[in-house]
């Protein structure tokens, strides 16, 4: 069995290659993917596996976003944190899903389950769910956004409302919160963690590094290799780079 692990968290990647391992079965890890823009360039690049392990928050964005790109006939097994509840409802309606920490015993019921699923009916019918319908089942207990953040400012604390938030930077192993009158503070969530608390429409993951909102947008321009570039107000000495995959999500973003 050939496997395809898209996983952006380096622990997970190997605590999957080792209960992979640990099933005896004659299974062969084609790749670790973390991101989607990378999986969909695998895609274009490589036959399908015989199973993708597919992780729903990557570090680019939410990886439903992937079979907006490409068709991907190959069952899926999902990892994530989300709670029990969005789990059963999963399970009820025969799909695989996996809650992190990740177990030995619901990976291996989970192969089973799929060699199960071949036997009857063959690798066409072993994707299950839409992804609309995956995403209506997430919605289950859908988190309220953030409508304010709490930060340290020397020995008081200061809370910035969400609306005064021009963008979100990455930088070194802390994530800044950047105002639209250009303070910034210390925020102690990760920007993986932010995409899950504020509003999408009203937030972006640009890059690896910024996650910015509508109102910073000062310029967009053209850049070489299909790829657009974004000057930030405030502005930032970074250059931010839309790839070439993320244009149409940020377009439509833009235009919503």
């Amino acid at each position: 069995m050939k496997v395809l692990i898209v996983e952006d968290e380096p622990y997970a990647q190997n605590e999957l290659k080792r209960l992979l391992a640990r099933t005896g079965k004659p299974i062969e890890i084609l790749d670790c993917i973390d991101s989607i823009e990378e999986a969909i360039e695998w895609f274009h690049a490589n036959d399908e596996p015989d199973l993708i392990f597919l992780d729903i928050q990557l570090s680019d964005g939410i990886s439903f976003d992937i079979f907006n790109h490409i068709r991907v006939k190959a069952p899926v097994i999902f990892t994530t944190a989300y709670d029990e509840y969005a789990v059963q409802a999963f399970k009820l309606n025969s799909i695989d899903y996996l809650l992190k920490p990740v177990k030995y015993d619901d990976l291996a019921a989970a192969l089973e389950k799929l060699t199960g699923l071949a036997e009857q009916f063959g690798k066409q019918e072993m994707t299950g769910l839409t992804v609309e319908q995956i995403e209506q089942l997430l919605n289950i207990h859908k988190p309220k956004y953030k409508t304010r953040f709490i930060t340290k400012v020397g020995d008081q604390i200061k809370y910035i409302d969400v609306n005064e938030v021009a963008y979100f930077r990455a930088e070194d192993n802390e994530v800044m919160l950047v105002t639209q009158s250009n303070h910034q503070y210390v925020i102690d969530y990760s920007l993986e963690q932010l995409g899950r608390m504020v509003n999408p429409n009203e937030f972006f993951r640009a890059n690896r590094s910024y996650m910015i909102t509508i109102g910073s947008i000062k310029k967009i321009s053209k850049y070489f290799n299909s790829r657009l570039h974004l000057e930030l107000n405030p502005p930032t000495e970074d250059t931010i780079l839309i790839s070439r995959i993320k244009v149409p999500e940020f377009m439509n973003w833009m235009d919503q």
